[in-house]
This record gives C-alpha cells, structure tokens and sequence, in this order.
C-alpha cells in the first residue's frame, strides 16, 4: 500500500498493492497495520456505508459538526470525481479543496481526516460506493455546503447535470457553513 499525500497534506490517496494474473486480482481493500504504517494515521473505523448511484448523481458537500468523521472512500463499481473540502479554520488549507477520479479499475481510495466536507459526482452509467467512518452517522449534527458555492471554485468535471437530493439542494454557502477551530 502507498499513501501519497494531497496537495491538503492530511488528505491522502491510497493506492493498493494489487496482484493480478488471467484468473482476476486480489488486494487487501484495508489492513490497519498497512494503512497506519503508509499514513501515519491511527484511527479506528465504526462504520461501513455503501451508495449506489446513476450517473451524474451528486452527493455533498457533506459534514459532521459534532460527531465529526472520518472516511476512508473507494468505489467498488463505476467511476466517481471524489472531492474533500477543508473546514479546519486553524489550516493553511482553510477553504481548499482536493478533487480525485476514484473507480473500480483504479481501485483508489482517498483517506479524509475529520474536519472536512466530502462530496463526489458519478461519471460512469452507475457507481457503488464505499465509505469506512471513524464516527457513527449523527443526522441531527450532519450539515451540507452547496456543490458548486463559488467561494470554493471546485472544478467539477465538465458536462455534468448534477442530480441533487432535496437536502443537498438545500445546502448552505461556505460563508455560512459551521466550520471547525
């Protein structure tokens, strides 16, 4: 496994040592001991979730205030742009975002410490996605910035018609976002 650090140093693409021949592949999607050794990051994971979605289907920009969580994204099926918004008001990041195309062929995953908003968009007909937390879901302390907010200037692949839920329609502009110290 390789953790290659972000341009948000605490934000870091996983790439797995991956063994393939003519019969398919097999790699450790985690392995703690691994995962630490390539990160330095030692968390524990609570919580597995798994999304299905069709194309040009945008979830996010999604965060926890109080139960603030940690993820450890990949997908399983399909092909999604993956994006992490830093929140820390203390970061030289503060505002910024990373933005990594994860797939089922690259099998990347990107490690998103507590702290940040995450949001990603499908690009491929349907995508599955994968998410480890490091703190149970808390909807009464979840909280969603706007997608497209221009104060963040995520570049969102080009061509997409987002499909929004109702709540993620509803979200707030960075300005007014409940960040973290």
């Amino acid at each position: 496994m390789q953790a290659i650090r972000q341009f948000i140093p605490d934000v870091m693409l996983i790439e797995p040592n991956v063994f393939g021949d003519s019969r398919g592949f097999f790699y450790e999607s985690f392995n703690q001991q691994a995962f630490r050794a390539a990160t330095g990051v030692q968390c524990d994971f609570v919580q597995d979730n798994h999304s299905r979605s069709v194309k040009n289907v945008l979830r996010g920009l999604h965060y926890q205030v109080q139960h603030s969580q940690g993820k450890l994204v990949r997908v399983v099926q399909g092909e999604v742009f993956d994006v992490a918004v830093d929140l820390r008001k203390s970061s030289k990041t503060f505002g910024q975002w990373v933005g990594e195309t994860l797939s089922a062929e690259n099998k990347r995953q990107l490690w998103i410490p507590e702290g940040f908003a995450h949001g990603f968009v499908v690009l491929s007909e349907t995508a599955e996605f994968l998410y480890k937390t490091t703190n149970y879901y808390a909807p009464a302390h979840e909280r969603c910035i706007l997608w497209n907010d221009p104060a963040l200037q995520i570049e969102w692949p080009a061509g997409i018609q987002p499909i929004l839920s109702a709540k993620d329609e509803q979200g707030k502009p960075f300005t007014e976002a409940e960040v973290f110290a």
